[in-house]
């Protein structure tokens, strides 16, 4: 049952819908009491249906024509209804009347289900977007107390306890739990997060009580940004749907003008009755209008970018989809995108006597000081072993570091730089080492050596001061390999983007030339440019547009915005929260699954096949009609039956994108 203030907010937010069924019961009535000869009546009941079902319809188009000096089809709609009451009125008729009504209710109808089918869109972005709790548990003097999550501040410390959504986007003061950022990334697995590391509104937490710190203002989430470009995206129209519009205006112009030769024109050269000429002329206003025609666009895009977000795309606006579906080249940039972006330990080889432990541990116990990506990689893989931090460590920038440990002074770093110490290194190091460069892989040399008493004191880092510690000459323990590790997926997903028929796909990096052949080797792109500055790497994009004129870029979203910003299609992946990737891209991944840009091209192809059927249906209905209409074998009831039908048909057509 619907209480009276749900009754008004139906009513308010369902009008067109109210509208038509209203429309449509005064209708029947009216027929009724035409069909009983209560005249008086039926021509109370039937006005009153032409005012209800067709009030937003002329208040519309005639905003439009005297506001904006144009013709639209709400316009002629109505014209044509009040001219088949006038006419039948006039001739005495009066089932012209009923055949207006008609015209009207369905004309209503359809915008009542034009108007569900854009709340559905809506309602499906909002319900994936609009997760937060309206109340958040902040701590205010140590006590817990539950406040507005638009009272939240920055520096706000806030308690979310198991199963709870989390308010607004914060970082963990203490506590480890497992993230859902399903509304987030699209992804279904939860994600595991601590102390230190950013949570997002909307996400859902899971078994742990995390304490939070509010770093940002709750309208500033992601979340929030996210809606506010989806709330953009569906006013900005792509440019088929502008052309459309621009076609609209100057083919309504067309319809009015042979409207008004083909109420005139042929009794005189046909010989066709009055009647019978202004009743056609009127089921041509009908039958002409391309109201179909326009529904064939947005529905579909609006529905695409609603399933684009229910899996982790965010499509900025409806040409971004449409242009997605035109993709020719892809250009991807290698860290980050090709590669996790993370350095790992990829191999170790110990040399003779030692073990792959032996070498781990001993270079961990000077890396643990260490603030370099490759320190922190190997001390990360020696992180299951038993091991002491060296002393006196001392780090040399490009070449390596040094420290001494339990006695032993401990060397790593390049070949260079160990090789100064260092005799002869191990042949068949030297062969492996080799290997793993030509692949690609950074190859980190691991040597100790003995220390006298004292240390190196005071002493600065040079070849002479660790001559005067070591007693005895230094051994290379083996050698590390580490590497920016390729992703799993994105060979699969080359392979894909191939097979839908990219014809060129490059990578775009700011590395060396053979690191990055091995990459690309591994992925299977042929195509490579390496060493490349962020100016560079907006040249490529220009040449692949030229030549193949819609060109993708993947980034991510920071270093590559004047790539991103350039290419027909900037995509960013894996950069939730970052800013600079919201604002720069067309596309963005919210997650760090790769095969999401084939989903994404996929889905803007789709969309693009889609509208280019409803088109070809809107234009076969029209002309189909038309041809009726002259021929005298459609009346304007049937006349209004197929062209609402299409509409309502492409407009069904659109929402298929949101399964």
């Amino acid at each position: 049952m619907l209480y009276p203030e749900r009754l008004t907010q139906f009513t308010k937010e369902h009008s067109d819908t109210v509208a038509a069924i209203a429309c449509g019961l005064l209708l029947l009535l009216g027929a009724i009491a035409l069909h009983l000869n209560f005249l008086g009546l039926a021509l109370l009941l039937l006005p009153a249906a032409y005012v209800i079902g067709g009030y937003e319809s002329a208040r519309e188009g005639l905003t439009t024509l005297f506001k904006e000096k144009e013709l639209d089809v709400d316009l002629l709609m109505i014209v044509a209804a009040v001219g088949a009451a006038s006419l039948g009125l006039w001739q005495g008729e009066y089932h012209l009347i009923i055949d207006g009504a008609i015209l009207i209710l369905i004309f209503a109808i359809s915008g009542s289900l034009e108007g569900y089918a854009m709340r559905r869109t809506e309602r499906s972005i909002r319900s994936l977007m609009s997760l937060t709790p309206d109340i958040a548990m902040v701590l205010r003097q140590g006590r817990e107390e539950e406040i507005s999550i638009s009272q939240l501040k920055v520096g706000d410390e806030i308690v979310v306890k198991p199963g709870e959504l989390i308010p607004t986007d914060a970082v963990i003061l203490s506590g480890y739990s497992t993230i859902n950022q399903a509304a987030i990334t699209g992804e279904s697995l939860p994600v595991e997060k601590t102390v230190g590391e950013e949570v997002f509104a909307g996400t859902l937490n899971g078994y742990g009580a995390l304490k939070l710190k509010v770093h940002q203002p709750p309208e500033s989430s992601l979340i929030q940004r996210v809606i506010k470009l989806v709330e953009q995206a569906q006013t900005e129209e792509p440019p088929s749907q502008q052309f459309i519009e621009k076609f609209e205006r100057g083919y309504a112009r067309f319809i009015v003008i042979a409207g008004i030769l083909l109420a005139t024109l042929p009794p005189f050269l046909l010989g066709w009755d009055w009647e019978t000429t202004i009743y056609r002329a009127l089921t041509f206003l009908v039958v002409a209008s391309p109201c179909a025609l326009m529904a064939a666009i947005m529905p579909t895009l609006l529905s695409g970018i609603a399933n684009g977000a229910k899996q982790g795309i965010l499509f900025k606006n409806g040409s971004q989809l449409e242009m997605m579906g035109k993709v020719r080249a892809i250009a991807f940039d290698k860290t980050g995108t090709l590669t996790t972006g993370v350095v790992q330990v990829f191999q170790i080889i110990p040399a003779s006597n030692y073990s792959q432990a032996d070498v781990l541990k001993v270079a961990a116990t000077v890396e643990s000081v260490s603030e370099h990506a490759i320190g922190k990689a190997i001390v990360k893989a020696a992180a299951e072993l038993n091991w002491v931090n060296a002393v006196e460590v001392q780090a040399i920038p490009g070449q390596g570091i040094i420290g001494i440990n339990q006695d032993q002074m401990v060397i790593v770093g390049n070949a260079a730089f160990v090789q100064k110490h260092v005799t002869n290194l191990p042949q068949e190091l030297q062969k492996s080492a080799s290997v793993l460069e030509e692949q690609g892989k950074t190859v980190v040399w691991v040597a100790q050596g003995g220390v006298g008493e004292g240390g190196m004191g005071n002493s600065k880092f040079n070849t002479d001061a660790i001559n005067r510690v070591c007693t005895v000459p230094f051994d290379v323990i083996g050698l590390i390999a580490i590497a920016d590790e390729v992703r799993a997926e994105a060979a699969a997903t080359i392979a894909r983007l191939k097979a839908l028929g990219v014809e060129q796909i490059v990578m775009l990096t700011g590395d060396n030339q053979r690191t990055a052949d091995s990459v690309a080797q591994a992925v299977g792109i042929n195509q490579v440019y390496a060493e490349l500055l962020p100016e560079d790497k907006l040249d490529v994009i220009r040449r692949l547009q030229k030549q193949y004129k819609t060109v993708a870029m993947v980034g991510d979203g920071i270093n590559d915005a004047p790539a991103l910003a350039q290419a027909s299609v900037g995509i960013a992946m894996g950069v939730a929260g970052s800013d600079v990737a919201l604002e720069t891209a067309d596309v963005v991944l919210m997650t760090d699954r790769l095969e999401k840009l084939v989903v994404a091209i996929a889905l803007g192809r789709r969309s693009h096949g889609i509208i280019k059927q409803n088109i070809t249906v809107a234009l076969s209905f029209i002309i189909l009609l038309l041809v009726g209409n002259f021929l005298g074998n459609v009346n304007l009831p049937i006349g209004v039956i197929g062209h609402e039908g299409s509409t309502v048909l492409v407009t069904l057509s659109g929402l298929r994108l949101l399964k």
